[in-house]
Formats: C-alpha cells, sequence, structure tokens
C-alpha cells in the first residue's frame, strides 16, 4: 500500500518504539505535523527553542537507554538543533534529528529557510542522511536507528525535503540493516583480556576509573563484582558518576580538575590503571604528560579511536566494557589490597575534599547536600555546566545507577532545564531535579512554557550566586580579580516561574533550605526554588590548567569543623 512520506516517516518510527517526539513545527515540516494525529501512539512535546528539542531528546536518551527524537523545520529551525547535536555527539548519546528542508527543486538555490544542515553537522554526527526520495525514507530510518544506539552511541541526522514528505511510495519496512561499512566489536580480544588479568593480579596498588561507557553498556553489576572480588578502589569521571555506588566502601568520587583531592592521588600513585569506558579528556587527566606517571593502563572502550588518542596504553582491549568484564570477571582471583585501601583512607582523612566550612551566608555545597539528603539518593540530577555542576558532583551521593545526567564534553549552559524535561518524560516514576546556574538558566528558561503546558513535575533549584561563577572564579585566580563582564542582573526567578503556573520560594538563610526542598518535593507538580547563595564562592578542589592531577588547591581546613 502507497503513503505519504510523512506517513512512511511515523509508522518507521512507531516501527522503532518511539514513543516520544520533541520539537517545533515550520513551513517545512508542516505534512509530518499534519500527519501526526493519525499516529497518536507518538506524542509530540512542543518546546519553545529547537535547542530545547534536542537537550530533551538527550535528556530522554540518556534516562531510558534508547535513542531520543527531536524534529525542527528547515533553515534556522534545523541550525538551532546543532548545540544539543553537538552536545549529544561529544558525550555519547543516542539521538535521531530530524529537520524539514525545502523541496527539492529548490535546494542549493538560497531558497526561502535553506541551509545545507548535513554539511553543518557532518563533523558532529555519527551519520546524516538528506532523503532523495520517499521510497527511501524507511530503510534510512532503520539505518539511522540502527547507527546511533550501536557501538559508541551518537546523533544521526536525517534531512526530508518537504515535498519528499508529500510524496507516495510503497512502505515496506526492512527488517535489518545492511551497512557493510559499518562494523564494531563487541567481543573484546581473549588474549588481550588474559594479559589485563595478568597485570591486575601482579597490582599493589590498583585503580578503576568508571567512565560512562559503563552506564551506556549497564556494566553496573559486572563494575562491581570487578571492584569486590578483586578489591580495587573505584573513581569516576564526571560522566561516570552513578556507574558504581557513591556510598560503596571502594568509591573514592571524582577524578579531574575539580575531582576528590583523595581520588587524583589515588590515581596519580597507582602502579596500575584499568580505564573502563572513558576516553581520557583534559578535565578528567589534567596534564597528560604527567598522569598516573607510575602506572601500566589497561584501556577498555567500544571505539577504537579513542585507544591511545590521548594517553599511551600498555594493555588496549576494544569491545564492549559488559562484554569485557564479564570476561574479565571469570578470570579475576580475589585478592585484598589493605596496604593501598588503608592509604588512600588517609588521603581521605588529610584532604576532606567534601567538608563544607561554616559560614554566616548560604553556601551552595549545604544546598546540594540538603537535596541529596532529602532524596536518599533515589533521584535524577540533571545540570549544565559550571560552579553548580561541580557542586552537584561532589555534594550528591549517586547511589542508584545513572541518576547524573550532565553536559560533559561540550559543556553547553542551558542544558539542564530541557535535559531534566526529557529525563522525566523518559522515566516519569522518577524524581529529577534540575541543578542550575542563574547564568545557564536563562539560556533556555523558556522551557518553562514546555514544562507548565506538559505539566512535567520536575524540581528546579537555582544555584543563583549573581555570576557567571566558574568563569568569575578563573577570573578570580588567574586574572587578578578582574571580573570583566561576569556580574548578572537577574529578574525575579520565583516571578517568572509563577508567570508560567509554576510555584516557587527565593531562600536566602540556611534554615530555610530544608523546608523549601520538602515542600518542592511533596508539591505534586513542578517546582522552583532560587537559592540565593555566597557570590564568591569558588569549587574546591582545583587544579590549575597546565597542572599534573598531583597538584591541587584545596580549601583551607576550617578552625571549626562543620557537622557536615
Amino acid at each position: 500500500m502507497k503513503k505519504t512520506g510523512a506517513q512512511i516517516l511515523c509508522e518507521s518510527l512507531i516501527r522503532e518504539g518511539v514513543e516520544v517526539i520533541f520539537g517545533i513545527l515550520g513551513g517545512a515540516v508542516l505534512p509530518i505535523y499534519d500527519t501526526f494525529p493519525q499516529y497518536p501512539q507518538l506524542r509530540h512535546i512542543l518546546v519553545r527553542h529547537e535547542q530545547g528539542a534536542a537537550h530533551a531528546a538527550d535528556g530522554y536518551a540518556r534516562a531510558v537507554h534508547k535513542a531520543g527524537v527531536c524534529i525542527a523545520t528547515s533553515g534556522p529551525g534545523a541550525t538551532n538543533l546543532v548545540t544539543g547535536i553537538a552536545n549529544a555527539y561529544m558525550d555519547s548519546s543516542p539521538m535521531v534529528a530530524i529537520t524539514g528542508q525545502v523541496a527539492r527543486p529548490f535546494i542549493g538555490k538560497d531558497a526561502f529557510q535553506e541551509a545545507d544542515i548535513t554539511g553543518i553537522t557532518l563533523p558532529i554526527t555519527k551519520h546524516n542522511y538528506l532523503v532523495a526520495g520517499a521510497a527511501e525514507l524507511a530503510k534510512t530510518i532503520k539505518e539511522a536507528f540502527h547507527i546511533a544506539q550501536t557501538g559508541r552511541p551518537g546523533p544521526v541526522l536525517i534531512d526530508i525535503p518537504r515535498d519528499v514528505q508529500e510524496e507516495k511510495a510503497e512502505f515496506v519496512y526492512p527488517d535489518k540493516v545492511d551497512l557493510p561499512g559499518y562494523k564494531f566489536v563487541s567481543k573484546g580480544h581473549s588474549v588481550q583480556i588474559k594479559r589485563a588479568v595478568k597485570l591486575l593480579k601482579e597490582a599493589a596498588r590498583p585503580v578503576i576509573i568508571a567512565g560512562r561507557g559503563i552506564i551506556i553498556s549497564q556494566a553496573y553489576d559486572e563494575l562491581k563484582e570487578l571492584a569486590e572480588k578483586a578489591q580495587i578502589p573505584v573513581i569516576n569521571t564526571l560522566l561516570g558518576i552513578g556507574a558504581f555506588p557513591g556510598d560503596h566502601v571502594l568509591n573514592f568520587g571524582m577524578l579531574g580538575m575539580h575531582g576528590l583531592a583523595y581520588a587524583n592521588l589515588a590515581v596519580q600513585n597507582a602502579d596500575v590503571v584499568i580505564a573502563i569506558g572513558m576516553r581520557f579528556d583534559d578535565r578528567a587527566t589534567a596534564n597528560t604528560k604527567d598522569f598516573a606517571p607510575q602506572a601500566s593502563i589497561i584501556h577498555i572502550d567500544i571505539d577504537p579511536a579513542e585507544i591511545g588518542k590521548n594517553v599511551p596504553i600498555d594493555i588496549p582491549i576494544v569491545g564492549d566494557v559488559k562484554s569485557v568484564l564479564k570476561a574479565m570477571n571469570k578470570e579475576i582471583e580475589s585478592r585484598n589490597h589493605l596496604d593501598w585501601l588503608s592509604q588512600l583512607e588517609q588521603w581521605r582523612s588529610e584532604h576532606p575534599s567534601l567538608e563544607i566550612r561554616q559560614n554566616d551566608g548560604l553556601l551552595p555545597q549545604y544546598v546540594i547536600r540538603q537535596i541529596s539528603e532529602a532524596t536518599r539518593g533515589d533521584a535524577i540530577i540533571v545540570t549544565g555546566v559550571g560552579q553548580n555542576q561541580m557542586w552537584a558532583a561532589q555534594h550528591y551521593i549517586y547511589t542508584k545507577p545513572n541518576s547524573l545526567i550532565s553536559s560533559g564534553g561540550l559543556g553547553t549552559m542551558g542544558f539542564e532545564l530541557p535535559a531534566a524535561i526529557g529525563a522525566k518524560v523518559g522515566r516519569p516514576e522518577e524524581t529529577v531535579w534540575c541543578v542550575a546556574g542563574d547564568g545557564g538558566f536563562q539560556m533556555t528558561i523558556q522551557e518553562l512554557a514546555t514544562i507548565a503546558q506538559e505539566n512535567i513535575a520536575i524540581k528546579i533549584a537555582i544555584i543563583n550566586n549573581g555570576y557567571l561563577g566558574m568563569v568569575r572564579q578563573w577570573q578570580e585566580l588567574f586574572y587578578q580579580h578582574r571580573y570583566v563582564d561576569t556580574k548578572l542582573w537577574n529578574p525575579d526567578f520565583v516571578q517568572i516561574a509563577e508567570a508560567y503556573d509554576i510555584p516557587g520560594v527565593r531562600v536566602k538563610h540556611r534554615e530555610e533550605v530544608i523546608p523549601a526542598i520538602q515542600k518542592a518535593m511533596d508539591y505534586p507538580g513542578p517546582f522552583l526554588i532560587d537559592f540565593i547563595v555566597e557570590p564568591e564562592e569558588n569549587v574546591y578542589p582545583m587544579v590549575q590548567p597546565g597542572e599534573s592531577l598531583s597538584q591541587i588547591l584545596e580549601l583551607p581546613k576550617p578552625e571549626v569543623p562543620s557537622k557536615y
């Protein structure tokens, strides 16, 4: 039976298990939107900016472990997706972005709202398509979802000319894909796995660095078995938080520029590092020339392009981390490293990175700690980038798998609010907290309308210090306190929320924090809290750019210890 391109698209999305699409309509996608009512299985959520659609699809994808879908019209609609697509690409998040394009006779003629979106997104997608005819659509969609969700996940873009959406063709959905040029290795090489096991058996000071690949592969049990069986301390990258229980005795927190001092010291003094599903980015390693100088490094990753890209590797293992860890656990012997673990505990005592100093004002670390205690770790925390992100990474205890969703590689301000929408839509039974800075929040603040219209019950915590906080911190430390254009004039966020029919409260004092959080938790719908925190509070520990992980700036120990 013949169907229009728009109908083929909808039918194909349903075959791929798509339940929700984030988007905003325009002229070049009107045939698709006109077709949506025929397919009530597809829930469309109208965002207020295409960047919000991409971030929401990203947040959804990370929360549910399948491709998120966003849609935009041609020209500016498509280009507004670019930041969200790049963000998903950097963080290996599966996404299928659908864009409208001008009709085929007008392509390349500078038609109204024409943009070469396939050319623009070539460096930030796993693959992209310009669909030449309706007969190609079903095959294209099948391939797009396969590419987005397999191997190292990532975004795929499908650009569909307007007349293709109206053109009719026979609808036959393929059972499988045939992509000879697209291959990935799932199982690690047995010889390399045996070499890695032998090295771990001989190690006296081993460390696991757990990256986002564990979360993507859902290898939580396998990681825990390896760590417990061989008694190896586990350290997380930023996006690896949630791969290993935060309250586990073998968890020693996050490493990197704002990692915990004892985590950095553990890596720098290890004799074997087993890096799992991470890519040795600069924020994690600091100066790569002095990274883990005493260690032999085992690197497990599904993407061979990441092996040896940033640091030399002694034992590379290409494969899906769940499969590789299963194989390793069959070979690994029970061990104890009491002296090494004792040393790490000593460093934890000597470098109390999570201690919160006494202060008359409201400290952001205290706010995050209270959200952690109120939720008991049973929540999804979604952040953007900057100081709010680092405090959320440090001071919330992530006891559940995949409970932090954040912008890692691209570091995108404004990611947090729409990504929280996607996470809550994907996992409606979960409590979702959006932790935002006052700067980043204003970059996608319009999505409050989406939250209100769809009654998406996320809880919003604005860490409001009146600055672009992380930039101000760098200006303080490296530019002699020259705060050039980092001071913010902010609106009344509570009144803005209320204008969107979302209740909110402002919190200025310590004793108001717990009641406000509880009020947000008890409220059945969306709720906003504007926390007015110390304006010049810095994130510590910190490793300065160009330094090694051993050279750590720490906050002086308070004279009066805090009970927190």
